[in-house]
């Protein structure tokens, strides 16, 4: 199956750069650019693409405000593609808060090439780009400056078994999934198992959001890491 992508990005050279990339890829089809947040939109409705890459800061509209529209279409509106934000900032407020809108994660621009094209195909088949090293600096670094735990996700935890809460801690704590079978002394197959568990009974669409919420519940604290 082909992956249909559109760039939002407010750099032409980016823009092209990117879409020569992709396009050279056989299961990759570029369908559309946009140089600002509010075109992305626009175009993003036109084409139905399978994953936007999304610029976090530009004109006219910012990327985060773009996502949430995208991810959070008004009625009538069914589509709703994966969003990949592009970054040249490690971490920082606007992605944190794309993650908790729904985007599917980040990668910086300066990624290696095979990196983006790898990050597009995971993103369109459903997972979530959060690689483990920038799990734990999204914990350690960013959401120590955030409010204290809310106490609604701290009760849904109560749904998990216990096994499926260590697992929830530890892909929080910035652990892959080999990493987290070996933790545990679990098959990886049974890793996947648990966290496909976990994302059902907390209604929640990837590793991303698994992460934030694991915050949100207090169980795990700035400055935890593996």
């Amino acid at each position: 199956m082909t992956i249909r992508v559109i760039i939002v990005d407010d750099q032409a050279m980016v823009r092209a750069g990117f879409a020569a990339l992709l396009s050279a890829q056989a299961d990759i089809d570029v369908v559309g650019e946009a140089p600002d947040g509010r075109e992305g939109v626009r175009v993003s409705r036109t084409t139905h693409p399978d994953v936007v890459l999304m610029d976090v800061r530009m004109p006219e509209m910012d990327g985060l405000t773009a996502a949430r529209e995208l991810l959070d279409p008004p009625r009538g509106v069914v589509h709703r593609p994966k969003v990949l934000m592009l970054t040249t900032f490690d971490i920082d407020d606007y992605v944190y808060e794309a993650l908790r809108a729904g985007a599917s994660g980040f990668l910086l621009k300066d990624a290696p090439p095979a990196d983006l094209i790898a990050a597009v195909r995971v993103v369109a088949s459903g997972e979530a780009l959060l690689a483990p090293s920038v799990t734990r600096r999204l914990i350690a670094d960013f959401v120590r400056q955030r409010p204290a735990p809310r106490r609604d996700p701290a009760l849904r935890l109560k749904g998990l078994t216990p096994r499926e809460t260590e697992v929830l801690e530890l892909i929080a704590r910035g652990l892959s999934n080999q990493e987290i079978a070996g933790h545990l002394v679990l098959a990886e197959q049974t890793v996947k198992t648990h966290i496909g568990k976990v994302l059902a009974k907390l209604d929640l669409r990837d590793r991303a959001q698994a992460v934030i919420f694991a915050y949100e519940a207090g169980l795990v604290r700035p400055g935890d890491g593996a």
